[in-house]
């Protein structure tokens, strides 16, 4: 069941927009990894908020308030940004709170890994922080923000806990929460033509040791991706990994396997480790107008790196570290967005159905 609504009310000389929308959980047919069952019908709901303020005060500053519910996660998000002349960089500021289960590294794969099921741990997570936007220069773009963060872990019943279901600690300061002040350095470059594609994209987070207690550690993300034509059909090729050195709590590991790693696996079932590398390739093949078929390939590996994780939950859990997956799917389009369906087998020939949309941006 769906119901929405959209309202757009003046203020002065500035339009606010509200859009809300609520969609009553489709369990069955959507296959849907497991939940946990509650009697309040309101956790059956997944809902959005998206309150907007394009000129708050008369200089073209933009506030963003977001809230989006899921059935086992929320997030609030808070945005305010400042324009500035195309010589200089642009400022936000955000201030982010959220609550998601962290299935990917606490979770249990089951189902010869093809689904992960709840490990009781959830992260709450509270960021206030800037970043400055560069100016673009040439194919070349990036931001350079700092931001303060609080991490608690809590159980299912919303206690705060600071070890897992086998005794061992979940936050890095063994305590039940991590405070950490992170400088991050983003740059990304974009090149398109009619033919083909290259973007780029690396990420440095740095863990600034201003009290004795808080996280000092440094995190290095990339992604590279290629799409070019073949005749009427499009190759796109992506390759993405990362490391992190230093203090490190389990939920900073980087989680392999899902929708957006390597298909055919549940999230974080192929691996976490303080390092990942994970390739992809898709082939499409135009049918109509609006309507695509997919072949996929999907790779990925902790590099032998889950053993320094503190605790070593992969291990504890069984997954393997290494994972294929193969499969095909549909793209369809709309003004609504991308739907995406993909049917994907993974290395222990167990099959899994994939649901997305890709929403067209505001």
């Amino acid at each position: 069941m769906l119901m929405g609504a959209q309202k757009s009310i003046h203020a002065g000389k500035a339009k606010i927009d509200f859009n809300v929308d609520l969609t009553q959980k489709l369990c069955g047919a959507l296959l849907l990894p497991h939940i946990r069952q509650s009697t309040d019908p309101f956790s059956q709901v997944i809902a959005r908020l998206s309150i907007k303020h394009p000129n708050l005060f008369g200089r073209n500053e933009k506030l963003e308030v977001l809230w989006n519910k899921g059935l086992d996660d929320s997030n609030i998000l808070i945005a305010f940004r400042r324009p500035r002349p195309d010589w200089t960089s642009q400022q936000s500021f955000t201030i982010q709170f959220s609550v998601t289960p962290e299935t990917a590294v606490h979770g249990l794969p089951v189902d010869h890994f093809s689904h992960s099921e709840s490990g009781s741990v959830n992260l709450c997570r509270f960021s206030a922080g800037v970043d400055f936007n560069e100016p673009s220069t040439s194919h070349w773009s990036s931001t350079t923000g700092i931001k303060f963060e609080h991490v608690h872990p809590i159980n299912n019943d919303g206690h705060m806990i600071s070890r897992d279901v086998d005794g061992f600690p979940i936050t890095s300061s063994g305590s039940t929460y991590d405070n950490m002040v992170i400088l991050k350095q983003e740059a990304q470059c974009a090149i398109a033509s009619d033919d083909s594609f290259t973007r780029l994209n690396f990420q440095m987070e740095q863990g600034l040791p201003l009290l004795s207690k808080w996280l000092i550690f440094n995190r290095f993300k990339f992604v590279a991706s290629k799409g070019f034509k073949l005749g009427p059909t499009f190759l796109v090729t992506s390759l993405k990994g990362g490391s992190i050195v230093g203090d490190m709590a389990p939920y900073q590991a980087f989680a392999i396997g899902g929708i957006d790693s390597v298909r055919g696996y549940g999230e974080g079932a192929v691996g976490s480790g303080r390092s990942c590398l994970v390739a992809n390739s898709e082939f499409t093949i135009p049918v109509t107008k609006e309507l695509e078929g997919a072949i996929f390939m999907d790779c990925g590996t902790d590099l032998g790196s889950s053993q320094h994780v503190p605790g070593n939950p992969a291990l504890r859990q069984g997954k393997p570290g290494f994972g294929v997956g193969v499969g095909y799917g549909i793209r369809f389009s709309s003004h609504l967005g991308q739907l995406r369906v993909d049917y994907a087998m993974n290395a222990f020939r167990q099959k899994t159905v994939y649901f997305s949309i890709n929403s067209v941006s505001s």
